[in-house]
């Protein structure tokens, strides 16, 4: 929390090069199934929140942005690809996974329902493993290092001596 109890949410891309800083009230936390967000994500939707009441502040670096179309840009890390923004007239909404911690944002409404891909529904239904089950298939998890930035500001990024 800020000094003045206003809610603060920090997040960024994957390779650390991006990150930002909400202060204040979010909108309301959403999934958007239109082809034009599932082609930005790579993905069966796009998670969205809005931070058009909120403070947004790039703390490190800053989107490169691709005008999607004649209202919209979306902003992404030009150095890892991740999906960052959905920036149009009404204000700016920042992509959920994004977010240190994502938990705190679940959807609760959906648009583009045109573009529904029509297994998304029964997604929860599919046998579910942890990721280090498949280390007899995959054997390179079991010597996995991962440089994705950590859930957390850091000073520095990447670290000077990384292992």
């Amino acid at each position: 929390m800020s000094l003045d109890n206003r809610p603060v949410y920090t997040g960024g891309c994957q390779c650390g090069a991006v990150r930002f800083r909400v202060e204040g009230a979010v909108g309301r936390p959403s999934i958007c199934h239109c082809r034009m967000c599932q082609k930005a994500f790579g993905s069966f939707y796009a998670p969205l929140v809005s931070v058009e009441g909120a403070k947004l502040e790039w703390t490190r670096g800053e989107p490169k942005r691709f005008a999607s179309s004649n209202h919209v840009l979306r902003g992404f890390c030009a150095d890892c690809g991740t999906p960052l923004t959905f920036e149009a007239p009404d204000g700016i909404a920042l992509a959920i996974g994004a977010f240190d911690h994502p938990e705190e944002f679940a959807p609760r409404i959906q648009w583009g329902m045109e573009g529904k891909l029509p297994y998304v529904d029964t997604l929860h239904t599919l046998p579910g493993h942890d990721t280090m089950e498949d280390v007899t298939q995959a054997s390179y998890l079991a010597r996995l290092v991962s440089y994705q930035h950590p859930d957390h500001d850091t000073d520095q990024w990447p670290p000077e001596n990384p292992q």
